[in-house]
Order: structure tokens, then sequence, then C-alpha cells
């Protein structure tokens, strides 16, 4: 049974919440894909755990860590070759294959290596987002933040990871700022 999950925002959609795994929290940055304890809390957190395929060991951590690099790239620096490369090598892992089963047309995620295949699907869910709305995908406004989200606000106006701590962050900020000059 891995180790509850210590990182601040959860629940992102599957990519950015790999680039979460990596955090601040009181001006420490913090890291979850330390060791293969580590990529069993993140495989738990995102539903991975149950596919056999993909272990919690030092090869499929190496890879995650490599599609975790890209990503990062990517999300960073949109339009940049190199990080568009960087995401193209992680996806050459894997492949979507097609299907036809009792409930109909599926498709299934195939890996010639399954220890690429945590970090493939972080990758190909980046693709996803993409073709949804990539003006919505975001890093926190708070300049002391690292971390991303997808906007899912009816407006798209969302600024922070959480309105309850980087959010209250700024306006104590903006607040202490006001009163020190009056």
């Amino acid at each position: 049974m891995p180790a509850p999950d210590p990182r601040p925002l959860v629940g992102e959609p599957l990519s950015l919440d790999l680039l979460n795994t990596r955090w601040v929290h009181d001006g420490a940055a913090l890291d979850l894909l330390t060791g293969p304890e580590g990529l069993a809390v993140w495989l738990a957190a995102n539903g991975l755990d149950t596919d056999a395929r993909f272990r919690a060991d030092a090869p499929t951590l190496e890879r995650t860590l490599a599609a975790r690099d890209a990503l990062a790239a990517a999300v960073d620096r949109p339009g940049d070759t190199a990080a568009a490369a960087a995401v193209n090598e992680v996806l050459g892992h894997g492949r979507i294959r097609a299907l036809l089963t009792a409930e109909g047309p599926a498709e299934e995620a195939e890996f010639a290596d399954p220890s690429w295949g945590p970090g493939w699907l972080a990758a190909r869910d980046y693709l996803d987002l993409l073709r949804t709305a990539p003006d919505r995908i975001r890093a926190c406004a708070h300049e002391a933040c690292v971390l991303h989200f997808f906007d899912t606000s009816r407006n798209g106006t969302r600024r922070w990871c959480s309105m309850a701590v980087c959010g209250n962050r700024a306006k104590a900020s903006r607040h202490y700022a006001r009163t020190k000059d009056s």
C-alpha cells in the first residue's frame, strides 16, 4: 500500500499531475519522484497502479522522470521545437491500438517496454489538452509556486493553483503593501 500523497494539488489531468510531483513548501523545493516509493504514490493517485504492466521500479521511475522533464519543457516553452522533440521522443515508445470489443469500438495503449507506459500516457494526455483548450493549461501565477493546472472555470480566468493557498498569499501581500504605504 503506497504512502499518502503529500502534494498540495492533486486531481489535475495526468500530464499536469505529473508536473505537480514537484512543488514548493515553506520555500523548500520538494519532489515526490525521488524513488520508487514516490512513484508508487503517483501511480496510485492516478489509478495507474491497477495496470499490471506498470511497476513502481527504477526503470519506470527513470522513464517517468524523462517524460516529466519533456512535459515541463513543452508546457513552459510552447512552440519550442526542442521541447516538442522531447515529448515526441516519449511518445515514440508507445502507440494506440484500435479494437472492437463486445461493447463496441475501443482503444488500448501498447508499449514495447511497459516502463515507458506511465510517462507515455502523461505525454498523450498533454496532446489531448492541447487539442481541447491549449489556452487553459496554466502555471500558478504566484511567483513562489511551481504548480500547473487546467483551468476549468467558466470564464477561463483562474490564476492560482489554489485560491486558499496561493491566491490568499497574493491577496495578503497586496493588503500588506497597501497598509505599509499608508
